[in-house]
């Protein structure tokens, strides 16, 4: 009996799916493999799956995915929601989802023994490195079994795609195409019609579900609360969304909210796409609201246009994405600045705040996503890896494809992308001019004036103890000098990036994942001010 290992509990028992053996003719079933896809409208396998016969909807809890180095408990009560209400879907049109834990062979396997495999219907994903090894190694096995493995695109993302030529154009027409219904019956096979094999899967359930760990403030999931949440940003929330989406005091009404949702299926883009020209159109001449939702609109292709890049190059989940940046900082990283940084203790208000908050709530605005990694990368001098880790870990959103290019974007090594620095100071005054958010979060500076709250180190004696805040008792000191960090991060990147080897390399780059707007290869350095961080202000995690 498999094991499911919890964090500071004891493994816990998930009985298997226990099916007859077949002595004579095994019965022909259709699987429909769940990975991140927890939905039923516009969901292509289930919609094929529909019109076969017998069809079994199976979710496996993968061993590798918890293991994972960028899991988190968060995510699996998202996915375990989600699966839950998908499920009480499916029992209402004669189905059910039958949950496993283990290695997915096995389980594909074990399936095997009682029935004849029709065909494994599934989405496409592009997902972390272990998802990608493990849809190779399906392959292999349904081409040793003989067994047709459809695989069916939720995204706008093109598989074995020879360069970028022509993508928007592709992007585009997916966009328009029309959304599949939600199927109206699905046919269990007669074995899991039985009593027993009910009880057994109800089992599985309350073992899988006793296995969570709630956390406050979180986000819940399901295809019901995305389509909530859609409406309600259509309708309502919407309409200050370019002007609400850069302040954390904002942004949490002002965003979508619906990059959760995205991230595990229970919505897709195209969905969303469709719904917002509607609107666009419904809304005419409001300029605000349109203004808003062209704003939009532009993020739902950006979302496919990073999730290409790890498609066409999956190696950048670990390695710079321009080569020439290799050895840059990987020699020189600082647990102890790390470990600051994760804790937010880095003696700057603004950034402590916003880790503080998404430690919380596993959601931060893009604009102070794209802060965070920049203080880690220019001003700590962090190689991106580990904070891209923990990072992955607290975004309820996690999406691999776009984390991972986005993140090497902000550190300044893809070789093709303005170096951006940002200020926590300016940022600070800028997105929370009150203070109110700093306060929230860091309740240590919360007596400290709205004019001092930027830079508490600089508190006298008699303002400590005034607003009762000792700094480098209550509060941190600065853990770095901003302005020295940044003069030196820049020099570094900069000597690195006017090599010639740098330059060929950026060309290389710009050919295979360019979005193919005109555009200088090598931008001249911007300031923050002058020009919004693209991908990160480009995003649907965030938005």
């Amino acid at each position: 009996m498999p094991s499911f290992p919890i964090e500071n509990q004891s493994p816990l028992e998930i009985p298997p799916l226990r099916l007859s053996q077949q002595t004579g003719d095994k019965p022909l079933v259709s699987i429909v493999w769940l990975k991140r896809d927890f939905r039923l409208q516009d969901h292509a396998p289930f919609h094929h799956a529909a019109t076969t016969g017998a069809v079994l909807p199976l979710w496996v809890i993968e061993p590798d995915w918890w293991q994972s180095a960028d899991m988190d408990s968060s995510h699996f009560n998202f996915a375990l929601e989600s699966a839950r209400e998908l499920r009480s879907k499916l029992r209402e049109i004669g189905s059910d989802l039958f949950i496993q834990f283990g290695d997915i062979l096995e389980i594909f396997s074990q399936l095997q023994q009682s029935f004849t495999v029709r065909e494994l219907l599934s989405h496409e994903e592009t997902g972390a490195d272990w998802t990608f090894q493990r849809d190779k190694r399906v392959g292999r096995w349904c081409r040793q079994k003989n067994i047709t493995w459809k695989e069916y695109r939720q995204d706008g993302v093109i598989r074995r795609l020879r360069n970028r030529d022509g993508w928007a154009e592709s992007w585009q027409r997916w966009a328009d195409t029309r959304l599949l219904p939600a199927p109206h019956q699905l046919t269990l096979p007669d074995q899991l019609k039985t009593i027993q094999a009910n009880v057994e899967n109800q089992q599985r359930w309350r073992i899988i579900e006793a296995a969570q760990t709630p956390i406050v403030h979180l986000q819940k999931g399901g295809e019901e609360q995305a389509h909530k949440s859609l409406a309600s940003f259509l309708t309502e929330r919407g309409a200050n969304y370019r002007r609400g989406m850069s302040s954390p005091l904002t942004a949490n009404e002002n965003c979508s909210r619906l990059s959760p949702f995205i991230a595990w299926g229970c919505i897709n883009v195209r969905q969303i796409y469709q719904a917002v020209m509607q609107t666009k159109a419904i809304r005419g001449a409001d300029k605000q609201w349109q203004s808003s939702l062209v704003s939009y609109r532009s993020r739902l292709s950006w979302h496919c246009h990073f999730m290409q890049k790890l498609e066409d190059e999956p190696s950048l989940e670990f390695e710079n994405l321009c080569r020439a940046y290799d050895g840059l900082r990987e020699n020189e990283f600082s647990e102890e600045r790390f470990q600051a940084w994760c804790d937010g203790r880095t003696g700057y208000p603004m950034i402590d705040a916003c880790m503080r908050a998404l430690r919380e709530h596993r959601w931060i605005n893009f604009r102070m996503r794209a802060m965070l990694v920049s203080f880690a990368s220019y001003d700590l001098w962090l190689h991106w890896r580990k904070p891209a880790l923990f990072l992955a870990r607290h975004f309820l959103d996690y999406e691999p494809g776009i984390h991972y290019p986005q993140i090497q974007m902000q550190s300044g090594v893809t070789g093709i992308n303005t170096i951006r620095i940002y200020s926590p100071e300016k940022q600070g005054k800028d997105q929370d001019p009150t203070g109110d958010f700093v306060r929230r979060y860091v309740p240590e500076l919360r007596q400290v004036p709205t004019s001092l709250i930027w830079n508490p180190s600089k508190l006298t004696q008699d303002e400590q103890v005034r607003y009762g805040c000792e700094i480098g008792r209550d509060y941190p000191f600065p853990i770095v000098d901003h302005a020295q960090a940044i003069r030196e991060a820049k020099a570094r990147i900069y000597e690195v990036r006017q090599t010639s080897e740098a330059r060929v390399k950026a060309v290389e780059v710009a050919k295979r994942h360019g979005s193919r707007k005109r555009r200088d290869v090598f931008p001249k350095p911007r300031t923050h001010q002058q020009l919004l961080l693209p991908g990160f202000d480009a995003l649907p995690p965030e938005s």
